[in-house]
C-alpha cells in the first residue's frame, strides 16, 4: 500500500467523521468503527477495545481492564476468563500498556500473543490515544502470515486518531447520562432520607426543642430523632455513622429502623441499645460503627435518663452557669459485645439548655487550622439565652460558617437543642 497523502488522509477523516457522528452510543460507535476500518485495511477478525479507566493498567483492581469493545470474526460470547479482557494480557494489552504499535507477522513466534481464535496467523494492533493518554486499541487479525505492513500501521494509526475523537465524544455523553442518572437517584435518596428525620419539633409543654441535620454530601450518616412514649415521656436520640455519603446513609437507616422497632417493644434503654448493637454487628462490616446518645426525658420533673455510646458528650448548660457533660456509657455501637451499662440521669431545671451535637459541629476548622470546639459552641448557646431553640440553632450555624468562612461543611452537621422553659408539666399521652 502506498503512503497516504495529506489529501487522502483528510478525505478518510471526513468520511469516518460523517459515519460515526450519527450516534453518541459507545457500543454503536465502536461497531461502526470496526466495520468501517475494513474499507481501509482487510482482516479476517478485528476488534476495538476501550480501556476501563477505573482499573489500573499495571495491576488489576478486581474488574476487567476492558470496559467496552466491538469485534468481528471472534466468538460471539467472549470467554469471561479471557486474559486480555480481564488483565490486559496479549498483544492488545501490550499496546494499551505501552502505547506502541505492534506488527506480528507470525503470532506463533510472538511471546506476547494470547490466542483469541485458532486460525489467526498474523496480527496488527495500534493504540487509540486521546490527549496523550491511551484509551484503547484497534486490533486486526489475519488467517495469513505476514499480512500487515508498516504502511498498514500508518493507516490504522491515522484511523485510530479519528476513532479517539468519536470514542471520547461517546464516553463523555455516557458519563453525562450516568452523572444525571446518579444525581436523580441521589435526589430520590435525599427525599427518602429527609423523611427519616423529624418533620418538625415535638410539642411538649414546658419545653422548647429543635434540631437540624445538614449533610456534607447529598446524603449523610447523621441522625436525630424525637420518639414519643405513650406515658408522655419523650425519647431523644442523636447518632453519627462512621463515613459519609450513601454507605453511611444506609447504615443510618438501618440504625433508625432497629432503634424504633426495639423501643416499641422495650422502654429499657440499655436493653434496647444492646439489641440494636447486636443487629448492627451482624449487618455492618468490622470497619463501620455508630456513635449515639439515647435518652428519655420525663417532662413532669425534668429528669432525663440516658446512655452514651461513644458519641460526643451532650452538654447540659445550667442557668446558674455550671455545666454537665453526658458521658456515661460505653463504646460505639457495632464495636462492643453485650449490652451497654445502666443509664445515668440528669435533671433539667427551668432555663437549663441541653445541647446534643455531632463531631461535624465542633470538629470544623478555620483557614488557620483552628478547630471550632465545644467552648465556642457553649458560648454561642449561652449568648443566645432567651431565644427559642430554633433561633439558637440558627446562631450556631451562622457562627460555624463565619468561623470557617464557608457555608458548606466537611462532615455532616447535626445539632439538637432542648430548653426547659418553666416548671414541671403534666404528661401528655401519645399514640
Amino acid at each position: 500500500m502506498t503512503k497516504l497523502s495529506s489529501e487522502t488522509k483528510y478525505r478518510l477523516l471526513l468520511a469516518i467523521s460523517e459515519e460515526i457522528s450519527r450516534s453518541l452510543d459507545l457500543p454503536d460507535v465502536l461497531r461502526h468503527l470496526v466495520s468501517y476500518v475494513r474499507t481501509a485495511v482487510g482482516y479476517d477478525a478485528a476488534g476495538i477495545f476501550v480501556l476501563n479507566r477505573r482499573v489500573s493498567i499495571a495491576v488489576g483492581a478486581g474488574a476487567n481492564l476492558i470496559a467496552g469493545m466491538a469485534t468481528v470474526g471472534f466468538a460471539a460470547d467472549p470467554n469471561p476468563d479471557d486474559q486480555m479482557l480481564a488483565s490486559g494480557k496479549g498483544i492488545v494489552g501490550h499496546v494499551i500498556r505501552t502505547g506502541e504499535t505492534v506488527i506480528a507477522p507470525d503470532v506463533g513466534l510472538d511471546p506476547r500473543y494470547v490466542c483469541g481464535r485458532q486460525s489467526t496467523r498474523s496480527e496488527i494492533a495500534v493504540p487509540i490515544i486521546s490527549n496523550t493518554q491511551v484509551i484503547g486499541a484497534l486490533n486486526l487479525e489475519s488467517d495469513s502470515s505476514d499480512a500487515y505492513s508498516s504502511e498498514d500501521a500508518e493507516l490504522l494509526e491515522f484511523f485510530a486518531t479519528a476513532a479517539a475523537l468519536a470514542i471520547e465524544k461517546a464516553m463523555l455523553h455516557h458519563q453525562a447520562l450516568e452523572t444525571e442518572r446518579l444525581r436523580h437517584q441521589l435526589d430520590i435518596a435525599r427525599e427518602v432520607q429527609s423523611c427519616l428525620l423529624p418533620g418538625g419539633p415535638p410539642r411538649l409543654s414546658g419545653y422548647d426543642i429543635a434540631g437540624v441535620c445538614l449533610s456534607s454530601l447529598e446524603i449523610g450518616g447523621d441522625y436525630f430523632d424525637y420518639i414519643p412514649f405513650r406515658d408522655g415521656r419523650l425519647g431523644l436520640v442523636i447518632a453519627d455513622v462512621s463515613g459519609k455519603g450513601v454507605p453511611a446513609a444506609l447504615i443510618m437507616a438501618t440504625f433508625r429502623a432497629a432503634l424504633r422497632t426495639e423501643i416499641r417493644r422495650e422502654h429499657n434503654i440499655p436493653r434496647v441499645l444492646g439489641e440494636v448493637n447486636r443487629i448492627l454487628r451482624h449487618s455492618m462490616g468490622s470497619s463501620r460503627f455508630v456513635t449515639a446518645v439515647c435518652g428519655v426525658l420525663d417532662p413532669r420533673d425534668g429528669s432525663m435518663t440516658y446512655v452514651n455510646c461513644g458519641h460526643n458528650p451532650p452538654v447540659l448548660l445550667r442557668a446558674d452557669g455550671t455545666r454537665t457533660l453526658l458521658d456515661h456509657g460505653v463504646g460505639a455501637l457495632g464495636l462492643f459485645r453485650g449490652a451497654p451499662p445502666d443509664t445515668a440521669t440528669v435533671m433539667l431545671a427551668p432555663d437549663d439548655v441541653l445541647v446534643f451535637y455531632t463531631d461535624g459541629v465542633v470538629d470544623t476548622w478555620d483557614t488557620h487550622d483552628n478547630d471550632y470546639g465545644l467552648p465556642r459552641l457553649e458560648q454561642v448557646v449561652r449568648q443566645s439565652a432567651g431565644l427559642d431553640a430554633s433561633a439558637v440553632i440558627d446562631r450556631v450555624v451562622a457562627s460555624t460558617q463565619a468561623f470557617t468562612g464557608r457555608t458548606s461543611y466537611d462532615d455532616d452537621f447535626t445539632v439538637m437543642i432542648v430548653r426547659r422553659t418553666d416548671g414541671a408539666s403534666r404528661a401528655h399521652p401519645q399514640a
